[in-house]
This record gives C-alpha cells, structure tokens and sequence, in this order.
C-alpha cells in the first residue's frame, strides 16, 4: 500500500515537473531583430470622396487570382500558420470565426444577399460518401462503408475578385475599386482541375482585418506588408475571366483557350484605350 502511495506522489511530482517545462517552453527567446506578432496596429487607407455626378463611365471586371504564379505565391504560404505571418485563406477564416468578417453565399449574380456562418462554411465543404467495397482476403464479401471529406484549406489555390472600374472627371483619372473577394477551391476529377467557389467577402468590410494581417515580402523581410496594401496598390497577377456585358457570359462561355487569354487581353486593353483617347495631345 507505501508503494501504492509513493508512486502516486512521484507520478504527481513529474506530472507538475512537466508542467513547468510546458511553461518556460510557451515563453520562447526573442527569434530575430525584434519582436514580430505578425499584427500590425494599421488602419486602412479611406477611400477617395466620390460623386455620382463624377463618374463618367464606369466597367465591372471579375477577375482571377491563381496562387500557383510566382507573384501570387505569398497569398498560399504558409501552409502551417507562424507567428509572423499567415496565408490568406487562413486569415479569411479566422475572422469568419470571430465574426469580423461576413461571408456571403455564391450566387448566379454574385451579389452580397445571404450570409453564412463559419459553420455553415465548413460543412458545405465537408461530405460523406456511401461506398460498397469488397475486403481483400476471403470470402471477399462486400461491406458498406462511409467515406468522410474534410474541409481542405490548402486545396485553396484562386482568388476571384469583383472590381468596378470609373472614370472620375472630378481628377481626371481612371480608378479602381474592389468590391468582393471568392475564394476558389481547386478539386480533381478524372484528372481535370475543377473550380469551386466557396463564398464572397465584402471587400470594404474586410480591409480592417486585412490592414492588420503581415503578408511576406520575398523581396525584403525588414518591409511589413499587409494584405491591404497588396490589393491597395495591385501587387498581384490576375486574368480577366468576366465583364459587364448584356448576356451576362464568362469568356469561357463564348471562347476557349488560347483564345480566351486573347480576350481577357483585348478587355484590358480596350479600358486603357478609353482613357488615353479622352486626352489630346
């Protein structure tokens, strides 16, 4: 019964003993120059004042962002979340779960009408499919089983981004504004990439969360770049994929191939084009 009791005391004893190793371990030295928690304390840049009676002309874009280009790779990395920075995906659902940022359901006109909720994000991305299989040893008889799916971050690769572009007569100048961000879960099937679209973001909503998330820098670790500032001052690559037009196609509905990167071309070019022909010189 002494044996029992000693025991139990050295089992406490090296119980509380790791404990406070736990401890000193969640207290790590300073790792770098200075202390980065990867929060910076920003606040995003207001939007220009703008009047109806300004816009002279005004174009809806969607575009894409594919995380696979070499310039968009800081979107996908990391995979595993650090203290300094985290990927783009992670930080969208990280705000979804403290209701800091609202996600709105895919819609044939991709507008900003039903919210979701973190849960119903996960769930509609996460299946269960009834199989029957055959067991590999004898009598080889059959089973049904249930093959679950979790919700998969990484296999979010694109990014399509809903733009309007304006001519403002009051500064003379072709402007931008982002309106929605959709994430894109990239899934195969019979070895063909299928796109699935998981939810829209309100961009103008969103830019307090983005304003404070660290993006990498490949060019320069001393630089601290938010998310905001990336899609403030378009440092990105993207393709034309949509415009405003009167039978509400995709290029893909009416071209394909090469020569659909022709016409995501010829749309960008026509819209540079409006602005140098308002100008003599």
């Amino acid at each position: 019964m002494r044996k029992i009791i000693v025991l139990f005391i050295v089992g406490l004893l090296m119980g509380s003993t790791a404990d406070l190793k736990a401890q000193v371990i969640n207290e790590p030295p300073l790792d770098g120059l200075y202390k980065n928690a990867g929060i910076i304390d920003k606040k995003p840049a207001p939007f220009p004042p703008l009047r109806r009676a300004d816009v002279m002309w005004q174009k809806r874009i969607w575009r894409v962002i594919d995380f696979r280009e070499k310039m968009n790779q800081s979107f996908y990395y990391p995979i595993e979340p650090q203290a300094s920075w985290k990927s783009f995906i992670q930080i969208v659902l990280d705000a979804l779960k403290e209701g800091s940022i609202t996600a709105y359901d895919i819609s044939a006109t991709d507008e900003f009408l039903v919210p979701l909720s973190y849960n119903e994000v996960i769930s509609r991305q996460s299946d269960s499919i009834h199989r029957t299989l055959q067991r590999p040893y004898p009598p080889y008889d059959q089973y049904d089983t249930v093959i679950y799916t979790e919700f998969d971050p990484t296999r979010v690769m694109q990014l399509r981004i809903k733009e309007d572009w304006y001519f403002d007569k009051h500064r003379s100048q072709m402007m931008v504004r982002i309106l929605g961000l959709c994430p894109v879960m990239i899934k195969e099937r019979e070895g063909e990439e299928i796109p699935e679209p998981l939810f829209w973001i309100y961009f103008p909503e969103s830019r307090k969360v983005f304003a404070k998330a660290q993006m990498y820098n490949r060019f320069n670790d001393a630089e601290r770049r938010t998310y905001d500032d990336v899609f403030w001052k378009r440092m990105f690559s993207s393709y034309i994929y949509k415009e405003s037009n009167v039978y509400d196609q995709r290029i893909s509905e009416y071209v394909t191939g090469i020569d659909a990167l022709f016409e995501a071309e010829r749309i960008k070019n026509e819209m540079f084009s409006f602005e140098q022909s308002l100008w003599e010189y």
